[in-house]
């Protein structure tokens, strides 16, 4: 199926996009805290455990913390990356279950950037070069690629709470 574009009126999308940050954007010292305390975890859909891990553990570094019966789906694996700062990144498994390859979808994953020390940024974008991972790097801090199952995946150089210079907490 082709997917059909257009060209956006980039005068009403700017436009758009003032009136959304008149309206709902408020200065940090105005803002009200946050009802929630982080994100526990993200979950996205693995097609082989063992690849995975070998991709976010052996080629990330991020080091698995837990692998585990998935409650919802007998056979199922739900797993666990520490990605820093109490922060993990899951997967599930679904043997037997045809879900098809990764696609963007309405409501669906666009990426996960995860940060990383700058050095270690350099270091990670190394190890994509010499596994044979396609990337690409953006603004000199964000390299993009995907995982063994399609999801795009950003690791990013800025601080948590910034975005490439500016901050965005």
């Amino acid at each position: 199926m082709a997917l059909m574009t257009m060209q956006p009126d980039l005068d009403a999308v700017h436009a758009t996009r003032a009136r959304l940050r008149a309206t709902y954007l408020r200065p940090a010292d105005q803002r009200p805290a946050s009802t929630a305390r982080g994100l526990h975890h993200t979950a996205l859909v693995s097609s082989d455990v063992e690849a995975t891990i070998r991709f976010y553990q052996g080629l990330l570094g991020f080091p698995l913390t837990e692998l585990i019966d998935n409650r919802d789906y007998p056979g199922s694996s739900h797993f666990f990356f520490d990605i820093g700062h109490q922060n993990l990144l899951a997967f599930f498994d679904f043997p037997g279950l045809d879900v098809g390859p990764y696609a963007e979808v309405l409501g669906g994953l666009h990426h996960v950037a995860i940060s990383v020390d700058p050095d270690r940024w350099q270091a990670l974008v190394a190890n994509l070069a010499e596994a044979g991972v396609e990337h690409e790097v953006h603004s000199g801090v964000s390299v993009y690629f995907r995982d063994p199952d399609g999801a795009r995946i950003e690791l990013i150089a800025d601080p948590l709470g910034e975005m490439y210079g500016s901050k965005v907490l």
